[in-house]
């Protein structure tokens, strides 16, 4: 009996990288798998090929249960199909991995308007949606009476967590997805829902130049630090039932290490009880800062 025995799970992004990875551990666990991906490239546009049916067979080929879905979870069309292909293919829906992404890298100011919009609509709002239409259907099951210990995992990255250089719209979309997490967690814990973020450093299409170095050494002995597979311990864990009471929580995992992000926290304050003068204010700042600790730098900031 694995720990995700039975459970329900969807999985976006599924076909190659960290969405496949949890797709096979989930279903090795004994989940059964919806496998979503809308067989895109690296810049989003569509390839011959999609890669979901190929995942779905080596789920079963291994004696798991699972099926594709192609939908586009950007549209509130493919968001509720997706729900609907877990109720119709499994009777239930139990655990949401929001994981689908790619890139459209620029300096802020080579940066257009079109490539800020895709990112965004496919990092934020590709979460937004297939999360509020697994939430709509675990309240009506909750009024029914039939509360579920529902669980919703997003994909934020170390990106959204200090900016990245280059990656202006892609850090912002992964921002929004820890705040939309939080939000999440808060609103829908009264109806049996956790909801966490992962922070994952891994090697897949989206990363391959960033771990270049990494990937020539691996790590100590034979293990790679930055295999995908690293990360999908923590995500099954979390989409179980023995994660209960967890939510709300942002996780950094990268190989064999787990951190807790303890996120915006209130540092040095000071109070006059009064309105500022703009150079006492300055006064005032330059005081708090030197007693505060640094910001931690951009990825790619020199």
């Amino acid at each position: 009996m694995g720990i995700a025995e039975d459970r329900v799970v969807v999985v976006t992004g599924a076909g190659r990288g960290l969405g496949r990875a949890h797709a096979l551990a989930f279903a090795a666990e004994g989940a059964r798998i919806v496998v979503n991906d809308l067989g895109v490239g690296l810049d989003g546009l569509p390839e011959p090929q999609g890669p979901a049916a190929h995942v779905v067979a080596e789920i079963r080929a291994l004696g798991g249960e699972a099926v594709a879905h192609g939908g586009d979870i950007a549209t509130t069309e493919g968001a509720s199909s997706l729900v609907e292909c877990a109720l119709d293919s499994f009777g239930r829906l139990d655990t949401l991995v929001n994981n689908a992404g790619f890139l459209r890298d620029r300096m802020l100011v080579n940066l257009g308007e079109d490539e800020w919009d895709a990112v965004m609509r496919v990092h934020l709002k590709g979460h937004f949606l297939p999360l509020r239409h697994a939430a709509a259907h675990w309240r009506a099951e909750s009024k029914a009476g039939r509360e579920a210990a529902a669980r919703v995992i997003n994909t934020s990255s170390g990106a959204g967590l200090l900016g990245s250089v280059g990656q202006g719209n892609y850090s912002a979309a992964k921002a929004g997805i820890l705040g939309l997490t939080l939000v999440a967690a808060a609103e829908m814990g009264r109806y049996g829902v956790q909801v966490n973020a992962i922070a994952p450093a891994a090697r897949t299409r989206m990363t391959e130049a960033t771990f270049a170095e990494t990937m020539a050494a691996p790590g100590e002995g034979d293990f790679d630090a930055m295999a995908p597979e690293n990360v999908s311990p923590l995500v099954v864990w979390l989409g179980a039932d023995a994660s209960a009471g967890v939510s709300g929580r942002v996780f950094e995992v990268e190989g064999g290490r787990i951190t807790v992000m303890e996120g915006w926290r209130p540092g040095p304050t000071v109070s006059r009880g009064a309105r500022w003068a703009p150079a006492e204010a300055g006064e005032a700042v330059a005081g708090l800062l030197a007693t505060s600790e640094p910001p931690r730098p951009v990825y790619g900031a020199r």
